[in-house]
């Protein structure tokens, strides 16, 4: 392996060597796509991790920090904003009404439903992991160059829109 190659330039010679009837063009983009979101996803959880918190419950305490004062919203809002289950939804509110980071209160305008609120302590766990969180990105985004980040983030939102 020389100094330019990595594994995936050994695994797609290989490859090659052995299947030159297939076109493997993408194979190189899509696998080290792959392990940058593996690189990414490990240094994110470890984040979430030291403060207390799974990844879906970051997501719906950002979700709930993000939508500003009063900080509420109703679960179908919340199930709406992170697409996913509403039954999903109610297993990870459970989980941070436990904590002390939400809480459930009827829905004047609806009482047969309920809002889902950021309790103080719920805003200071989201707002100190958010901190650490946006460095780590940023740590983890200083490998690029700017020009490399701006290029990057152009050709996946094209395509992830496509």
């Amino acid at each position: 392996m020389s100094s330019e190659q990595d594994p995936i330039d050994v695994i797609l010679e290989q490859w090659r060597r052995e299947r030159p009837d297939l076109d493997l063009s993408a194979m190189g983009v899509f696998s080290r796509l792959a392990q940058a979101a593996r690189l990414v996803e490990s240094a994110v959880e470890q984040v979430f991790r030291r403060h207390g918190l799974r990844p879906g419950e970051f997501d719906v305490l950002a979700a709930l920090r993000r939508s500003g004062p009063p900080y509420t919203l109703i679960p179908s809002e919340l199930s709406d904003v992170l697409m996913m289950s509403r039954a999903g939804m109610t297993n990870r509110i459970d989980r941070l009404e436990a904590a002390g980071l939400v809480e459930r209160s009827l829905d004047p305008a609806d009482r047969r439903s309920f809002r889902v609120a950021l309790t103080q302590e719920g805003r200071e766990v989201i707002d100190a992991t958010l901190t650490e969180h946006a460095a780590n990105l940023a740590r983890l985004a200083a490998r690029l160059t700017e020009q490399e980040a701006a290029t990057l983030d152009t050709v996946l939102r094209g395509m992830l829109a496509r």
